[in-house]
């Protein structure tokens, strides 16, 4: 017998069965997800990633982990940064070990999302237990609308914050199939994983709710006979609602992008919540047309929303209704809602209005539905069914993956399938900027960014610095004023207008933009050394421009063109040798510029005895830069001189 909607459900057993099923169902499912994952393990870092990953100090020392920065994913989330901090130190920033971590996760959540089935199913379902908790985990494990919360490696977030969430639950059952002593390890370990789970996503702040739904649902029958066996448990569970709260204070409400105060009309968003609720259930049926980012756009309010409303509606009086007939349908009804009402209710979040991987575990009730529904219908042939639908949802998540292998793909997928998200064509624009004859095709995204929203201070900045890159300085200028107008306190854009101002002959102009710049991030490597440019033109201020170049290097010791520039200052104070020791690192470092090689022979050429390294360096020019004159010029006339 499978459950069904309002059918009594008996006390808890102890599920006794043999451990080689067990083991063989668990090895299947790690594999179905190495499968669906196995070929994430090269997908390069994007988006926010890099805020909480190669830009974020605190992961760099174990000791200092615990204190994640503020302004990045990880911020308020100790737990989270942690484990990036282990990465870490196991592969420095490349990315495979972050995305093993990531699979690994997975693939225990989705073990212990088939231990929790197993046992809330036994007691009425029998034998079929087996085989629903291990189609349904089976199916979560590999659908598609989990790309994100496992390939996209900050997202971590999320499924960790969802291992932890699955843990509580499992260990609050095992806790109460057993006797003392028993009972306090499996309860401590579920209070223990849902402090920890508070440590990574504010989003766990349902399971205290969740795992008294269950017990009042599957175990004890009533609220009042739940709380009086495990009113300890309970308020060990309630205990990380302390945790949540100091760190979401301590974080100011996610640095006030989440929260009432995030600027966003709750009102607005909540309106937003309907279609976007609607939209997921239909991705867990349907999941062709996922997106990586759907921007921060809210729904307009039009009659559009109005089947919506009545959809989500009508779902929330099934749950009340199941809640009360104290059956499965309105336990999952419960879960399904509690899960996504801290990111899909009438908080606002103002960054991310819309999200898949708010999914994650929210998906879990759907697809456990779903599978009750195939088994009753089906019976025997409902297993190979279930194996059949997992399968195509395999191939889907492969398939979706590929979309993950590149910057440029992501972002590309995203605009094709949202082309009015002013984000998504802001980072594609900026990917495209960075590669070699694509400059046209970045500035095309970025003035459509510009164009689909004028007051986003970014795409104005980084327009401005693609068009300052072809030498279009002029028409980069406004942009780069446009973006400080907007945000006075960007320190990208000042420098950024400083470049520009310098390369137009305004250097006094240049040197306070560079100076803001520094004042507001006093550890800007760029633009040290870009004030260290504009100090060089200014007579008397030699030493200045030296000291700025040398501060940059400290802040970034990888960085050529602070090198070549600091050599370049020192030639010009006629301190030849520093000068030719900074062009060879800058060399070394950036080993086929033409430019750093032809200042380097100019040097060389000022120490006796050095001529022959001078020509070394003249005809790598030329090797890198056939047809550059003045370093054939020079050759010639060194190769001209008698031996």
């Amino acid at each position: 017998m499978l459950i069904k909607s309002g059918t009594p459900i008996p006390r808890l057993a102890p599920v006794r069965k043999a451990k080689w099923p067990v083991v063989a169902a668990g090895a299947a499912l790690a594999i179905a997800a190495i499968f669906a994952y196995g070929r994430t393990l090269s997908v390069p870092l994007v988006f926010d990633d890099g805020s909480s990953i190669p830009d974020n100090p605190t992961i760099r020392r174990l000791g200092t982990a615990l204190f994640p920065p503020p302004d990045a994913t990880v911020s308020g989330r100790p737990i989270l940064n942690l484990s990036l901090a282990i990465n870490y130190a196991v592969s420095g920033t490349a990315v495979w070990s972050y995305h093993a971590a990531n699979l690994a996760i997975h693939i225990l959540a989705g073990l212990t999302l088939f231990g929790i089935l197993r046992r809330a199913l036994m007691p009425v379902n029998g034998r079929a237990a087996w085989g629903i908790a291990f189609s349904a985990a089976l199916l979560w494990i590999v659908h598609p609308i989990l790309t994100e919360s496992v390939t996209y490696t900050i997202q971590r977030a999320e499924s960790l914050m969802g291992l932890f969430y699955l843990l509580t639950l499992y260990c609050f059952i095992r806790g109460a199939e057993v006797e003392r002593p028993r009972r306090r390890l499996w309860n401590g370990l579920s209070i223990a994983a849902c402090l920890l789970g508070s440590g990574t996503k504010e989003a766990i702040v349902s399971a205290p709710l969740i795992a008294l739904l269950y017990d009042r649902t599957f175990i004890a029958g009533s609220f009042q006979a739940a709380w009086r066996l495990r009113r300890w448990t309970y308020a060990g569970l309630a205990a990380s609602w302390i945790v949540l709260a100091v760190l979401v204070i301590s974080n100011h409400g996610r640095q006030g992008s989440a929260g009432f105060h995030s600027g966003v009309s709750v009102f607005s968003y909540a309106l937003t919540q309907f279609p976007a609720i609607v939209h997921y259930l239909g991705l867990c049926f349907w999941p062709r047309t996922l997106i990586f980012d759907y921007g921060n756009g809210l729904e307009a309010h039009t009659l559009r929303v109005v089947p919506s409303v009545l959809i989500v509606t009508g779902l929330v009086a099934a749950t009340v209704w199941g809640l009360v007939r104290r059956s499965a349908v309105g336990f999952l009804g419960a879960a399904f809602f509690a899960i996504l009402a801290p990111t899909s209710s009438i908080i606002p979040v103002a960054t991310e209005t819309m999200a898949e991987q708010r999914m994650y575990l929210a998906s879990i009730p759907v697809v456990v539905l779903v599978v009750l529904g195939i088994y009753r219908l089906l019976h025997r042939a409902a297993f190979p069914v279930a194996v059949a639908i997992a399968s195509v949802l395999l191939w889907t998540t492969w398939h979706r993956n590929e979309t993950y292998q590149s910057e440029e793909s992501l972002w590309a997928d995203t605009v094709a399938k949202l082309p009015e998200n002013e984000r998504a064509r802001y980072n594609l624009g900026s990917v495209l900027e960075r590669m070699p004859g694509r400059m046209n095709e970045a500035i095309a995204q970025l003035e459509e960014a510009v164009r689909l929203r004028p007051d986003y201070p970014k795409a104005q900045n980084n327009l401005g610095n693609a068009l300052l890159s072809i030498g279009r300085t002029h028409e980069a200028v406004p942009h780069f004023e446009e973006a400080l107008r907007l945000r006075p306190d960007f320190a990208e854009a000042h420098n950024n207008l400083g470049n520009a101002l310098g390369s137009m002959g305004s250097t006094h102009d240049a040197i306070a933009h560079y100076e803001e710049a520094l004042r507001l991030r006093p550890d800007y490597a760029e633009a040290h050394n870009g004030l260290g440019v504009a100090l060089k033109n200014v007579p008397g201020r030699g030493n200045d421009s030296v000291a700025q170049f040398e501060e940059a290097l400290r802040l970034n010791p990888g960085f050529y063109q602070a090198e070549f520039n600091l050599g370049t200052a020192l030639k010009a104070m006629g301190r030849i040798t520093e000068a030719i020791e900074h062009y060879e690192e800058a060399s070394s470092l950036k080993p086929d510029d033409p430019t750093i090689h032809f200042y380097l022979a100019g040097a060389l050429l000022q120490v006796p005895g050095r001529t022959d390294e001078a020509t070394a360096q003249l005809r790598e020019v030329l090797r890198l830069q056939p047809g550059n004159e003045p370093a054939r010029r020079v050759l010639d006339k060194i190769e001209a001189l008698p031996h």
